[in-house]
């Protein structure tokens, strides 16, 4: 039996409108040499016919009866994972074709890399360029993506590769569910894994108008504050009292106290 030299993850719940676009992005890859694994996380809607509308040998099709949610759903496909790398990809982005050639050599030429992202481009839900993250643009070496990280995250999630022993190891926090690739780079990080990252664009990356970050009536600074408190608590429970640690537990207070405010401004303003 031959052994995929990448494990593509994609986990998915009700995507019908992005689905077929996101899966022919990765059959259409110039690197052919993976399998591909897609777990339906209990859609309800057309989302599991669309994916077996697609007849690829490659395709490992997996479903979850319930919803289980990303974070079981994610630790499923790493357990089923058989390649030497797995590269992460969502249901409502875009690759571009040359994105798995270029990791996939990278991290061939450059083995002390532990995970390898790229740079995005931001896509709306019509597919125009909707905007420029800067802290993505801005945190491309490894250098400057650990000085980053424990202030805000900087990886896309969708853009990673990385050794697949790396990420068996770590898995996904199942108590970090609302950030729980931000939690995994903090505790990969804090263990003295690699990070870096390809300074080319080579996914198109999709903000929904129903996302997080778009959304004015939700508190960013608390969803990253919880996340940054969380892990340096986990990590100091373990006895693991790093600087790195140190640093995210002080942006940790400083976020949270810029979500106090923010709330309290927007109270304020109602009233």
């Amino acid at each position: 039996m031959n052994v995929p030299a990448v494990s593509v993850v994609l986990p998915v719940y009700n995507c019908e409108k992005y689905i077929a676009k996101a899966i022919e992005s990765v059959l259409h890859q110039t690197f052919t040499d993976f399998e591909f694994i897609i777990i339906n996380d209990g859609s309800t809607d057309h989302t599991e016919e669309i994916i077996r509308s697609f007849s690829d040998p490659r395709i490992l099709y997996q479903v979850n009866n319930t919803n289980k949610g990303l974070v079981f759903t994610l630790n499923k496909g790493i357990d089923i994972a058989k390649g030497s790398y797995i590269a992460r990809m969502d249901g409502d982005d875009i690759c571009l074709p040359e994105r798995f050639k270029k990791q996939f050599d990278y991290l061939q030429l450059n083995k002390e890399v532990d995970i390898l992202a790229t740079v995005v481009t931001l896509i709306d839900e019509n597919e125009i360029v909707s905007g420029t993250w800067h802290s993505d643009i801005n945190n491309v070496s490894a250098r400057d993506i650990r000085k980053e990280l424990p202030k805000d995250n900087c990886i896309a999630h969708p853009t990673v590769m990385g050794k697949t022993e790396i990420i068996k190891k770590y898995k996904y926090n199942h108590t970090q569910s609302q950030s729980e690739d931000y939690d995994l780079w903090l505790r990969m990080m804090s263990g003295g894994g690699i990070i870096h990252k390809l300074p080319e664009p080579l996914l198109l990356h999709r903000i929904l108008a129903s996302s997080f970050t778009r959304s004015n009536k939700k508190n960013v600074y608390w969803k990253i504050g919880e996340t940054q408190l969380r892990f340096a608590w986990q990590q100091f429970r373990k006895g693991k009292l790093s600087l790195f640690a140190w640093k995210t537990l002080m942006y940790g207070w400083l976020n949270s106290l810029k979500g106090f405010f923010k709330q309290l401004k927007t109270t304020v303003k109602q009233k």
